[in-house]
Order: C-alpha cells, then sequence, then structure tokens
C-alpha cells in the first residue's frame, strides 16, 4: 500500500512539475507583422525624395534583449555598440532598400522605412526581416503594400 501511494505521489509530483515548467516557458519569438503608415516628401542633396514608412503591429511581442547593444557581435560600421537584431528592409523581389543596425528597443520597430527618389515607381509589396545575430534566427514579416 505504501509503495502504490508512493509511485502515486511520485508521478503526480513530476506531472505537475512539468505543467509549471511548461507554464513557465517563455512564448516564442513571432514573425513581425506590418503595415504601411504613410510617405513624406523631402530633399536631400538638391534631389527630391520620398520616404515610406512602415510600422511593426505585434513589437511589443518582441523582448527588449533582441535589440539590446550588442558588442561582443562584430560591428555595424564605426557602431560598436550596434543591436544584437538587424533589421532589413526588401522589396517583394527580395533587393534590399534599407538596414537598420541600431534599434535599441521593441518601441523603435514603429519608425521603419526606405527612401527613393520622387520620380521613381516604388515597389508594390515590401516585407521586413529580423537577423537576431545571436542566435542565427531570422524573422520574416508579411508583404505590406507601399500604399494606403
Amino acid at each position: 500500500m505504501r509503495t502504490k501511494f508512493f509511485t502515486i505521489t511520485i508521478i503526480l509530483v513530476l506531472l505537475f512539475s512539468q505543467i509549471a515548467v511548461a507554464a513557465i516557458a517563455p512564448p516564442p519569438t513571432p514573425n513581425p507583422i506590418i503595415f504601411f503608415a504613410g510617405a513624406e516628401y523631402f530633399t536631400s542633396g538638391g534631389k527630391n525624395f520620398v520616404r515610406y514608412r512602415f510600422d511593426v503591429f505585434n513589437r511589443e511581442d518582441f523582448s527588449n534583449d533582441m535589440f539590446a547593444a550588442a558588442p561582443a557581435l562584430p560591428p555595424c560600421g564605426a557602431n560598436n555598440n550596434s543591436s544584437r537584431t538587424w533589421v532589413d528592409v526588401f522589396d517583394q523581389q527580395g533587393h534590399r532598400l534599407n538596414s537598420f543596425c541600431a534599434i535599441g528597443r521593441p518601441s523603435d520597430l514603429h519608425g521603419m522605412w526606405f527612401a527613393i527618389e520622387a520620380d521613381k515607381v516604388p515597389p508594390s509589396w515590401i516585407y521586413l526581416e529580423f537577423n537576431d545575430r545571436q542566435t542565427n534566427t531570422k524573422y520574416k514579416s508579411n508583404l505590406a503594400e507601399t500604399v494606403m
């Protein structure tokens, strides 16, 4: 009888410890969900440009650690404290349009953009790719239109 009670107790302890570990584990990192936030015209170097802005809808689902300074990883140009995760903007055919390597926290993800000369036709769709350089993991967003 004692052996049976002891066995049941051990099984229950193991079962509840597994449930507790599963409840504590952080949720997996999602892919970014982006949307077009608007366009603005500006002049630089005597040329007219259009800056296309995008926002990451689920930016609060990303950890601060993903965007912490990472001096142990390769620098971004002269920036030896670039972030652990870099963000690239691509057109629908995979051509890089812009890159961000100094994002300090997830709330900074509302300012993703690319710019082209005002007389050029923009790509119809773009996507973002987050490159977590510490874990060697990439997170690819949905395609977002470049017009409202």
